[in-house]
């Protein structure tokens, strides 16, 4: 084992290790809010379902080249994401629990103990069988490194690293290049190649983190969006209260006792009531009434009349 007699490669080893331990322990906030709250809520199981295939190709291939200290991180993980999985089927819905067992039954189980049972027993070399396994384990983690392109799509769209996080992108750019050394030093192309991209990655997600730290500064998408909803909303409300007002309408009365209406702006609205105000003529230009025997003077004044 060269990792484990060669001082160098021994310390990469493990500091690449401590990284991964790291990055496995990320999700552990996560459960534990759906632990606290019973329901896993819009969590996908997928992410650490393609985490645990990982972790038991890496680990079948540490067997094989018989890699202490790939081996460990891999043991860790495997059991780390075993226990993420059945805290997620333990409070997901039932629509979600059938999909996630599902796909651990079709990727995790089926898939991969074909290719165990393919590889132990039709392929009789050792070392073909570990160049197979290394070849799958190192295509599946470039797979797996190029998922982050969604969320570096969605950050330079909404300009904010709000569904980033910082120490997670820290820790996963340390490890790809911990184990891209620990590779070279191994003369292991199968780890170090595919480190290659996920330190690429690592790198563009720590840009982008320096370029959009401030979201208010860079006028972040995902807080401007909530605003114009707002706003929106409130001029809506404030379209649909002027539709449901009553037109006001000035309208005179004349001389002759007809009522004069004025021109409105909301001729078009479709109201069935308005609001008419009317001013009344001084008690000098009344047309000729009657006298009656206790006559009432008419001083002149303004009222509001609701015409139909």
């Amino acid at each position: 084992m060269a990792a484990v007699g060669s001082p160098l490669i021994f310390a990469v080893g493990i500091v690449g290790n401590i990284m991964s331990f790291l990055v496995i322990l990320a999700p552990v906030p996560t459960f534990y809010r759906v632990y606290k709250r019973k329901s896993t809520e819009s969590f996908q199981s997928v992410p650490y379902a393609m985490a645990l295939l990982s972790a038991m190709l890496w680990l079948y291939y540490a067997l094989l080249h018989k890699d202490l200290l790939l081996l460990t991180i891999n043991v860790v993980g495997t059991v780390v994401e075993t226990v993420y999985l059945s805290i997620y089927l333990a409070y997901a819905p039932k629509q979600a629990r059938a999909f996630t067992l599902k796909l651990v039954g079709t990727m995790n189980l089926a898939l991969y103990g074909a290719m165990v049972v393919v590889l132990q027993f039709c392929i009789r070399d050792a070392e073909t069988r570990v160049t197979i396994a290394g070849g799958i384990g190192s295509a599946f983690a470039l797979a797996v490194f190029v998922a982050p392109l969604a969320i570096i799509r969605q950050v330079i769209r909404t300009k904010s690293v709000e569904f980033l996080p910082f120490w997670l992108s820290f820790f996963l750019t340390i490890s790809a290049i911990v184990w891209f050394f620990y590779g070279l030093l191994m003369k292991d192309f199968f780890v170090a190649t595919p480190n290659v991209l996920g330190l690429l990655f690592g790198l563009a997600q720590m840009a982008l983190h320096l370029v959009y730290k401030n979201p208010k500064k860079n006028g972040a998408v995902s807080e401007v969006l909530p605003a114009d909803a707002e706003k929106a909303q409130v001029q809506l409300q404030q379209q649909q209260k002027e539709e449901a007002a009553p037109v006001v309408v000035a309208a005179t009365v004349d001389a002759d006792g007809e009522v004069v209406q004025g021109r409105d702006d909301h001729d078009d609205m479709r109201q069935s009531v308005a609001v008419v105000d009317i001013t009344l003529p001084p008690p000098e230009e009344h047309p000729v009434m009657p006298q009656l025997e206790q006559p009432a003077p008419l001083p002149p004044m303004r009222m509001a009349v609701e015409v139909v």
